[in-house]
C-alpha cells in the first residue's frame, strides 16, 4: 500500500504519519519525488489493511495498493533512478562506473600495483577478496582482515572507493569497517538474514544475481535490503546457469533492459563470471555498456597465469586499458546516438 501524500504536507507532518504507521506496528518508508511525499506500507497484508481509514487523514491525498511484489525496488514507488553517491563518483546517474581488481587479494603490492594502473586508465572503484568463497575447501580462501588493509591503504592512496564481498554475520563489522560498498556474492543472494544485517549498516550494496535467479527472485532479495531503510542498492548481472557448458555462465544481458525496465536500482554487468573466459571479457563488456549498464565489474591481475583464484577470467592490466579506451567511444556514441 502507498500513501500519496498532498503536496503541501511539510516534512514534519509525513514524519508525523510514518510514526503513527509505527504505533500501529505498520513499517512506513518515507521518499519524496516532485516534491511530493509518499509513504509505502511494506509489512503487512495489503488485502487485510483498511485503506479508508488512511484515506481520511488530512495529509493524505490517495491510497493506492501496489501491483508488484517488489513494492520499494519498483517502479510504482520509484519513478526516477536511483542515484548512488560514492565519494568520488556517482552510480546511477548516467555515466559508466568501473569496478576492477583481482579475485583476490594476495599482497600490498599487488593492490597497489592494480590500484594505479585501473586508475590511470579509468576506473572508479577496486574490487578485492579478502574471504573467499571457494567451491573446494582446499582452495586458496582469502587473506582475511589483513587483506582487507591492503586493498583500503591502496585504495585511499590512488582515491578511489573500495567494494568486498560478505560471506557472514561475524565478518560484517570488520568488513563494513574496511570498505565502501559490502558486495553480495551470488551465492549468498537468497541469505535472507545476511542481507538484513548488509542492509542495517547503511552502506552501499552490491547485490550479485544468483546463480539461478529469476528477476523476480532477484528483484525480492534487493527488496530485503531496502525494507531496512537502506535505499543505496546496486544490482549486480553476473550471469546465470544454463544448459550451456562452454562458458562458466550464461551473461544475461538482456537483464540489463529489463531490470531498468521493472527497477529504478542501478544495474552493473560482471562479464569475468559471466562468461569465465578471459578474451570473452573485453567483448561482453562492450555489449553491456551498449545495452545501457550503469556499470561494470572486472577482474584484474598484473600476471593472470599466476592469478590464486579465477585466473581464466582474469584479464591484464594491458588488456583493461585497451579495454577501458573502445568502452569510452562505445558510451559516447550510446549517449550521442
Amino acid at each position: 500500500m502507498r500513501l500519496i501524500l498532498k503536496k503541501n504536507t511539510l516534512p514534519e507532518e509525513a514524519n508525523e504519519l510514518v510514526a503513527r504507521l509505527q504505533w500501529m506496528n505498520l513499517q512506513g518508508i518515507l521518499t519524496q519525488e516532485n516534491e511530493q511525499f509518499q509513504i509505502a506500507v511494506v509489512n503487512g497484508d495489503d488485502t487485510r489493511i483498511d485503506y479508508k481509514q488512511f484515506s481520511v487523514l488530512p495529509q493524505v491525498e490517495k491510497v493506492l495498493p501496489f501491483t508488484q511484489k517488489f513494492k520499494l525496488a519498483g517502479r510504482e514507488f520509484k519513478k526516477k533512478n536511483t542515484v548512488v553517491q560514492l565519494k568520488n563518483c556517482k552510480i546511477g546517474d548516467g555515466s559508466l562506473t568501473v569496478m576492477a581488481g583481482p579475485c583476490s587479494i594476495e599482497s600490498e603490492e599487488q593492490m597497489f600495483q592494480i590500484a594505479e594502473s585501473i586508475s590511470k586508465a579509468g576506473a572508479h572503484i577496486l574490487r578485492g577478496g579478502a574471504f573467499k568463497p571457494r567451491s573446494s575447501p582446499y582452495d586458496f580462501q582469502g587473506l582475511g582482515k589483513e587483506g582487507l588493509l591492503h586493498m583500503k591503504k591502496a585504495a585511499d592512496h590512488f582515491n578511489l572507493v573500495s567494494v568486498s564481498e560478505v560471506m557472514d554475520p561475524y565478518e560484517l563489522d570488520l568488513i563494513a569497517e574496511h570498505v565502501d560498498i559490502l558486495q553480495i556474492g551470488a551465492r549468498n543472494m537468497q541469505n535472507f538474514s545476511l542481507l538484513k544485517q548488509v542492509g542495517k549498516t547503511g552502506k552501499p550494496v552490491l547485490l550479485k544475481r544468483g546463480l539461478s535467479a529469476t528477476y523476480m527472485d532477484f528483484l525480492m532479495a534487493a527488496e530485503y535490503i531496502l525494507q531496512t531503510g537502506n535505499p543505496h542498492v546496486i544490482l549486480c548481472e553476473r550471469g546465470i546457469r544454463t544448459f550451456e557448458t562452454y562458458t562458466r555462465n550464461t551473461l544475461d544481458i538482456a537483464a540489463v533492459a529489463i531490470l531498468h525496465e521493472l527497477s529504478h536500482l542501478p544495474i552493473i554487468v560482471d562479464p569475468s563470471h559471466g562468461t569465465g573466459i578471459r578474451k570473452m571479457v573485453p567483448p561482453m563488456a562492450y555489449a553491456a555498456v551498449a545495452a545501457g549498464a550503469d556499470g561494470l565489474m572486472i577482474e584484474v591481475h598484473p600476471n593472470p597465469d599466476k592469478s590464486y583464484s579465477d585466473a581464466n577470467q582474469t584479464i591484464s592490466l594491458e588488456c583493461f586499458d585497451e579495454m577501458m579506451k573502445k568502452i569510452r567511444v562505445i558510451k559516447e556514441a550510446c549517449d550521442s546516438a
